[in-house]
């Protein structure tokens, strides 16, 4: 199989763990006999300190004529200054509307390696196995207008919740797909009580429901739903909502797994090619310093081999090297617990490949801290 994958490293760490990916892509590769060709563009602040635009025309372009897109991370406090039409995370909302990027997909699972790292007793994470479906090209990110303005002489703000009932339709669609072939439920989150915006979805989601008849559908409100994720996580299996709370509510799915470095993501299109990246941000703060952790986003490869190329064996390679690394008890920073053994950024991503080879690695060597 040969693929054009475009490569979009963003700002702070996204350099570095997008190369981890493509590192591990081209183990796969290597081991399968794929070729798959990387083209690199700007996205973020990078692209508007070498273009003076977040996101280039040249980088949609090359995103249009791949197979899919592997994003890194946008954003940092140097940018906070910028107007907004040119700060990194307009760059980010622009090539989901360009892609059509409608569907956010994270999956959040349990590791049990990892259950030390998580502040949430082992008895409530274990056996987590979530899908969280976020609609991404509508709602507050999005609506207009969303602007400063004077009202009777005095400041205000307004931001624009917006949507059209077939934006509603073609997530919870999907959602429904997904929960076909899982746990046979869907927990469509809103604020039905308060949004009007919310009342339609919820009404979206009844009329979708009817035509899946083996799968449950759960109502839940935001707020429960975002206690119900710490208190009873094991509860739910597809959750479906819009662009703001399903932002939030994924972010704190990340404490399930004890890390954002953890956390995957891909974001489907009804045309386009679809696009990986890690949930995690840019962490500014650790760029360079090659402590970051890769594994989300090369978990994130392991999704695409899946979902964009049908390399299921491939796929399931990454995942079962990320397992074997793990269990071995190797950990970047952010999961380190007591009695493991501290890597780097470049260390992980190299255990990761040899076990994806068949090398000899550090794990296969220090089997004590398994």
């Amino acid at each position: 199989m040969k693929k054009q994958i475009a490569v979009l490293p963003g700002d702070g760490i996204g350099k570095e763990v997008t190369k981890g990916a493509v590192d591990v892509l081209q183990a796969i590769g290597d081991r399968f006999g794929h070729q798959f060709e990387f083209a690199y563009g700007h996205i973020g602040g990078v692209a508007y300190e070498v273009t003076g635009s977040p996101l280039p025309d040249e980088t949609v372009e090359l995103c249009k004529q791949s197979d899919a897109v592997l994003l890194g991370a946008v954003g940092g406090p140097k940018y906070d200054t910028l107007p907004v039409h040119l700060r990194p995370e307009r760059g980010l909302l622009k090539i989901r509307k360009e892609l059509d990027l409608y569907a956010n997909l994270r999956p959040t699972t349990f590791y049990a390696s990892l259950a030390d790292s998580s502040p949430l007793r082992k008895e409530i994470i274990q056996d987590v196995d979530m899908l969280m479906v976020r609609e991404l090209t509508g709602g507050l990110y999005f609506g207009k207008p969303s602007e400063r303005r004077t009202v009777d002489e005095k400041e205000a703000v307004v931001d624009t919740l917006f949507y059209k009932r077939e934006e509603m339709l073609r997530v919870i669609e999907l959602a429904f797909q997904l929960a076909d072939k899982r746990g046979k439920k869907v927990t469509s989150v809103d604020k039905a009580n308060v949004l009007e915006s919310s009342r339609m979805w919820r009404e979206v989601a009844e009329e979708v429901a009817k035509r899946y008849p083996e799968v449950k559908l759960e109502h839940m409100l935001v707020d429960n739903a975002a206690m119900q994720l710490i208190k009873n996580p094991k509860s739910f299996d597809v959750v479906v909502t819009e662009n703001l709370f399903g932002d939030i509510l994924s972010d704190e799915a990340s404490v399930l797994t004890g890390s954002l470095g953890m956390l995957p993501s891909s974001s489907l299109s009804e045309n386009g090619p679809y696009l990986y990246e890690p949930i995690h941000g840019s962490a500014p703060d650790i760029e360079g310093k090659n402590i970051a952790n890769p594994l989300a986003a090369i978990l994130s490869a392991a999704m695409m081999l899946r979902v964009s190329f049908g390399l299921e064996e491939e796929a399931a390679a990454v995942e079962k090297a990320v397992d074997e690394v793990l269990n071995a008890g190797l950990r970047t920073k952010d999961i380190l617990s007591e009695g493991k053994k501290a890597v780097s950024t470049s260390e992980m991503v190299a255990e990761v490949k040899a076990c994806i080879l068949g090398h000899e690695t550090i794990s296969s060597i220090m089997g004590a801290y398994a």
